[in-house]
């Protein structure tokens, strides 16, 4: 009798995983669709991500453009393209980490 109790509250806890496996990837779906856009000082360089950090767009000013100073927009490149991938980071520890607390996942 006491193996078929247990056996019951492990089927209960393999429900409430699947449960959870599927608002996991329900809420991984809705952060890869949405995007993230970083900038860089003055406004002259925006990068755009998607929540799996696919970038899907880069503009460039044309401002930014000095052929006697590559490296300025190289600069500017990097700073627009680090604050997104920022971003991507900061919103996918809001919505996933609720599901890794207390658990030391690398990349997580």
């Amino acid at each position: 009798m006491i193996k078929m109790r247990n056996m019951g509250n492990m089927g209960n806890m393999m429900k409430q995983m699947r449960q959870m496996q599927k608002k996991m990837a329900e809420d991984q779906a809705n952060l890869n669709a949405q995007s993230f856009t970083g900038t860089s000082p003055d406004d002259l360089v925006q990068a755009t991500f998607t929540g799996d950090r696919k970038m899907t767009d880069l503009t460039i000013k044309p401002e930014a453009i000095d052929p006697d100073d590559p490296d300025m927009l190289a600069d500017l490149v990097l700073a627009a393209v680090n604050e997104a991938i920022a971003k991507v980071d900061e919103s996918t520890q809001q919505t996933m980490g609720k599901y890794t607390q207390g658990l030391n996942i690398p990349g997580m």
